[in-house]
């Protein structure tokens, strides 16, 4: 039999709990149904990381934080070096799609790559498109797919400054899309990889599709937008706010985006647009998948549908992600291949990570590498960790996941969190002091990680993890405007018709 075609579907900040078939009784994502029924869910995957670029990097290089030298958004550093001027790939090994490339596989790269810091850092497809969130200059702006798109064929639109939706203060606000529901960047993804399933060539193919969303700001286009009523929606779940707050990254994000105040209504009518995004990817999924289904090679092309990681939408008093929660760290996968022999409509509570899709994908191509990762159809792991924050740094936390238990271990407080996900899957209960055995055999499965990773021994000293003084961080706001229009603050506007001076803070 050939080699198998390869799609890799991915999102940004798609919760785990968000596909229809898998129990939500609210959303409807009937494509991702569709991909449920053709194949296994996995139930307990996980992000290496819980926030963009080290979760990106993971998937592209097959690598731990510890190992890639990258745990939170910041610039990658090699683990082994102090000083390190070859790119990336000179240690953690060439990217995923050049491997595959290597193995005589057409490549496609279509979506959000969110590389740092070349925000168009070449990967090794052959064909790459991007269409990312933000640009800090008007060349990069320029080279963006999507906004020259927009550009050459619909400059009626050139108007806006931010192409997806308000950010900064609006960051965690219920919004509607300024473009129709044909012109936004998931349709432009959407299109783009239905021409790459139309071109001609002998080869097999392996294709990356990344959609941005449903990232906040939160705004799907009409009709999607009055899709969910906000009364049909649930209030997020919280413990008490101490205890919900134990990790201080979650206040200090709260408070860096604007989300510091949202109270239970605000954030019902925030999922309606947050749901009403996932149902509209979910629509252009179906484009995709609507397109492979007419080629005769369709049984025989694997799909895998994952997230970077989840957000936390007001669940324990937090926005974001950057924690340990399972809405934050969980995330969906799903993988198909009816002529591979995957049974359909299956589950598997196996631990995966987002480093086993390297693994993954060079099996398929008959030169598996597994790097830090495992062969998740053949393999199981007992223990998967995730970390996030520098070593050295009182933002170092990791996070050890075996069987039914949750460790979590913060540098920042030497704070320590445990949890039965079985009897408690809210996690609202921290079980740390009267789970003696199992928080103290978790803790030195975290110890022995950290003595095993040379970037990580660090964080070892007279044979424990080490802690610091807890502090929380100052707190302050994130700004981000249409850098690339020259738009940094908040600005009076200026002219005739309006305002020339600003106006006083009390003013009414």
């Amino acid at each position: 039999m050939k080699r198998p075609n390869i799609l890799y579907i991915m999102c940004d900040q798609f919760r785990y709990d968000c596909i229809s078939s898998l129990g939500n009784g609210v959303i409807r994502t009937p494509n991702l149904d569709r991909l449920v029924a053709r194949g296994v869910s996995f139930t307990n995957a996980y992000s290496s990381c819980p926030v963009c670029i080290p979760a990106r990097y993971s998937i592209r290089t097959g690598r731990d934080s510890c190992s890639m030298g990258c745990y939170c958004n910041e610039l990658p550093v090699n683990p082994a070096a102090a000083v390190e001027e070859a790119g990336m790939e000179s240690w953690t090994g060439s990217y995923l799609p050049r491997v595959m490339s290597d193995a005589g596989y057409r490549t496609f790269g279509i979506g959000k790559f969110h590389t740092f810091p070349d925000q168009y850092e070449e990967l090794g497809f052959e064909t790459q498109i991007h269409t990312e969130e933000m640009w800090d200059s008007p060349e990069n702006r320029s080279r963006d797919g999507f906004a020259r798109f927009l550009e050459d064929e619909h400059p009626e639109y050139s108007h806006l400054e931010q192409l997806h939706g308000e950010r900064t203060n609006m960051y965690y606000a219920p919004q509607l899309s300024s473009l129709p529901g044909e012109l936004t960047v998931e349709s432009f993804v959407a299109d783009r990889t239905i021409e790459q399933l139309r071109t001609e060539d002998e080869r097999p193919w392996f294709g990356m599709v990344s959609f941005i969303g449903p990232h906040p700001p939160c705004a799907p286009p009409i009709p999607f937008n009055r899709m969910y009523d906000p009364d049909g929606m649930s209030n997020p779940v919280k413990g008490d706010i101490e205890d919900d707050h134990y990790d201080e990254q979650i206040p200090w994000m709260n408070y860096i985006v604007y989300s510091d105040e949202i109270n239970d209504a605000w954030a019902r009518n925030l999922k309606t647009r947050y749901y009403g995004e996932i149902s509209y990817i979910d629509s252009c999924i179906g484009k995709i998948l609507d397109e492979l289904e007419k080629r005769p090679d369709a049984d025989n092309t694997m799909i895998c549908f994952f997230a970077d990681h989840g957000d936390m939408l007001g669940d324990h008093h937090a926005w974001q992600k950057e924690c340990f929660y399972e809405a934050s760290v969980r995330i969906p996968f799903l993988v198909s291949h009816p002529a591979g022999g995957i049974e359909g409509n299956r589950k598997s509570d196996d631990l995966v990570s987002l480093t086993d899709l390297f693994g993954l994908a060079t099996g398929l191509a008959g030169r598996q590498e597994l790097r830090d990762g495992i062969d998740i159809l053949k393999d199981r792991r007992e223990f998967l960790f995730s970390f996030h924050g520098r070593p050295e740094t009182r933002q170092f936390k990791l996070m050890v996941r075996y069987k039914k238990w949750k460790y979590i271990y913060m540098a920042n407080g030497g704070r320590e969190q445990l949890f039965n996900l079985e009897e408690d899957p809210k996690e609202m209960e921290n079980l740390v002091d009267r789970e003696i055995v199992i928080a103290g055999r978790l803790r030195h499965v975290a110890l022995r990680k950290c003595l095993h990773e040379e970037d990580l021994k660090c964080m070892v000293s007279d044979r424990s993890l080490v802690s610091y003084s807890f502090e929380p961080r100052p707190l302050g706001r994130l700004h981000q405007f249409a850098f690339s229009k020259g738009i940094t603050d908040y600005t009076v506007p200026s002219g005739k018709g309006f305002i020339s001076e600003a106006l006083p803070n009390n003013t009414e």
